[in-house]
């Protein structure tokens, strides 16, 4: 396999099980093309698991964010975890 990281799909489908390898090996994406464009990767699945766990922090802290910014802007006042608790019958 060359030492691009990209191949066209007419590579890939007669070097996919060394592309597989690269991926896990390297920890880095291997990315296919097709008529110049990337229309796919192969990642290491673990690899993937840890973005894919990031991207949900990443979308928790922006929700958090948005909804102080929300409460600053109308005045709001949060409610006390102790409340929450009680009002779901944890407490």
């Amino acid at each position: 396999m060359s030492g691009s990281d990209t191949l066209n799909i007419s590579e890939a489908r007669t070097q996919l099980a060394a592309i597989v390898d690269r991926a896990r090996a390297e920890h880095e994406p291997v990315y296919v093309t097709r008529r110049g464009r990337r229309i796919a990767a192969v990642i290491d699945a673990d690899d993937l698991d840890h973005v894919l766990a990031l991207a949900e922090d990443m979308a928790d802290i922006l929700a958090a964010e948005q909804a102080r910014a929300e409460m600053r802007a109308t005045g709001e006042a949060p409610i006390p975890w102790e409340e929450v608790k009680a009002d779901l019958g944890l407490a």
